[in-house]
């Protein structure tokens, strides 16, 4: 491994400044996959309406189907993935916005800048130096919660991932991995080399296969940047990302968020081991009865990772099948204030594709080569108009219903997300699939390296974290 990626702040690269234009991209943002398809503009009340209490997403007192084929942990790596790539603080819901217009605050590149911020030089405040080597900050006195200020906000490179207790924790893993990998390998550029590759190398062998099956894959991650499988996304220079995958495609996994969750054997709410992801009637407390995040945790809040992932205890939880029928909790969010008459997560996300002038899921199938789903297949939103021009992000979530049984995404969803990841890989010049396409991982077993294996490293899955009283490295 001779080529190193330079610490961030240290000058010897500029990772995503400018804008894209059109569909030829000088430098990354946001930009579009199909420029030249028309957007899909219909009224708002009828996206309000589709994404509302009691409407066709509302699952009401029903349960939605378990999708046994992808553990629920998988749900919120995908949420640490997306806070990895995308950071969008300046777009509108209530006005058309042009993503090449609008600025990503995340580098478009699979590199760990929400947890490594942009270096021990330039973000001193996330780093500790031990034996002159830059440590992820920990909490010795709390340190199974991640650092945080007298405020209880967290120090990290992204205060997204302090968010719920999941993607929290998930966080703190990942500091983790990164104090055990420096603490063996004794150099920071050799360890977030590491860090970096062994993380990609999940994304691209275990993520993306389960998300959007492994022949899909293989077609387009032909392991010759030069003779990619993609077909869609390209750049000029620098690789960016599109909103029809920002905006709807990558947008799947809120049909998977669960509504509630066991996380470990002690947090329980009257008594049940299934915490409510969030409860609005908890938000804002120090110790709430549900499994929101920012603030100190208390002692209960964490997780154990066997009801996450697949450790071979079977106690694992599947995520929730993708469809378009989203958790009960999502269609009241708690944490969102403008516009009033917007409070559900559909809601917001139908009203933000239609402000971004996403096309139909008709055009983009078309476009694709693909046949579109059938008006039958939408036979439940003819009566708002979407029976042949559909939102694209409801239109991802019903093709993966009906083409992959909500197991994974369908041939348009799926192609976008894959296509998107893998052109990052292979548009990162210190990526190992560009720089080293041979390479195998070297901290797990027999050449492959999964979240298991990460968070075995970590030290964070075997022991109960509450009662682990080691320091972290």
């Amino acid at each position: 491994m001779s080529q190193m990626r330079s610490p961030h702040g240290g000058g010897a690269f500029q990772r995503g400044l400018n804008a894209p234009q059109s569909r030829f991209y000088s430098h990354g943002k946001f930009g579009r996959l199909f420029p030249a398809l028309p957007p899909h503009l219909p009224e708002r009340e009828a996206l309000v309406e589709l994404g509302e209490v009691g409407g066709p997403m509302d699952p009401g007192e029903a349960h939605n189907t378990p999708n046994n084929a992808m553990p629920a942990g998988f749900v919120f790596l995908g949420q640490f993935i997306d806070h990895d790539i995308t950071l969008d603080t300046t777009s509108s819901l209530e006005q058309q916005n042009d993503p090449e217009a609008i600025q990503n605050f995340r580098t478009p590149l699979l590199e760990l800048d929400n947890v490594y911020g942009s270096g021990p030089d330039a973000t001193p405040y996330l780093y500790r130096s031990i034996n002159r080597l830059p440590y992820m900050l920990l909490d010795e006195a709390a340190p199974h919660d991640l650092p945080r200020n007298s405020a209880g906000t967290a120090l990290i490179g992204d205060p997204r991932n302090d968010e719920n207790l999941v993607v929290s924790q998930l966080q703190l893993a990942f500091l983790k991995f990164h104090n055990q990998v420096l603490h063996d390998v004794r150099d920071f550029a050799k360890a977030q080399q590491l860090v970096r590759w062994h993380y990609q190398w999940i994304v691209l062998h275990e993520f993306l296969p389960l998300l959007v099956g492994q022949e899909l894959v293989d077609s387009i991650y032909t392991g010759n940047t030069y003779s990619s499988g993609r077909r869609f996304y390209n750049w000029r220079h620098q690789p960016f990302i599109p909103v029809e995958f920002a905006v709807a495609a990558y947008r799947y996994g809120h049909a998977q968020v669960p509504g509630a969750l066991q996380v470990n054997d002690v947090f329980k709410v009257n008594g049940r081991s299934q915490i409510p992801l969030f409860d609005v009637n908890e938000f804002g407390k120090d110790d709430p009865n549900d499994l929101s995040g920012f603030g100190a945790r208390a002692d209960r809040r964490f997780v154990d990772w066997r009801y996450l992932f697949d450790t071979g205890d079977g106690i694992e939880q599947p995520s929730r099948s993708i469809n378009t029928v989203l958790s009960g909790p999502l269609f009241e969010l708690p944490f969102f204030t403008e516009p009033t008459d917007i409070r559900s997560l559909a809601q917001r996300n139908l009203v933000r594709g239609r402000a971004f002038g996403l096309p139909s899921g008709q055009a983009v199938a078309r476009a694709m080569g693909e046949t579109p789903l059938s008006p039958a297949d939408l036979d439940d939103v003819r009566y708002l108009g979407f029976a042949e021009e559909t939102p694209l992000w409801f239109y991802i979530l019903r093709e993966a219903q009906v083409c992959e049984y909500g197991e994974r995404l369908g041939p348009v969803g799926g192609r976008i997300v894959a296509e998107v990841l893998v052109g990052l890989l292979e548009g990162d010049r210190l990526s190992f699939v560009r720089s080293h396409p041979n390479w195998q991982p070297v901290l797990g077993s027999h050449g492959d390296f999964t979240m298991v294996d990460l968070l075995q490293y970590a030290g964070v899955l075997d022991t109960p974290v509450y009662l682990n009283g080691g320091a972290p490295y």
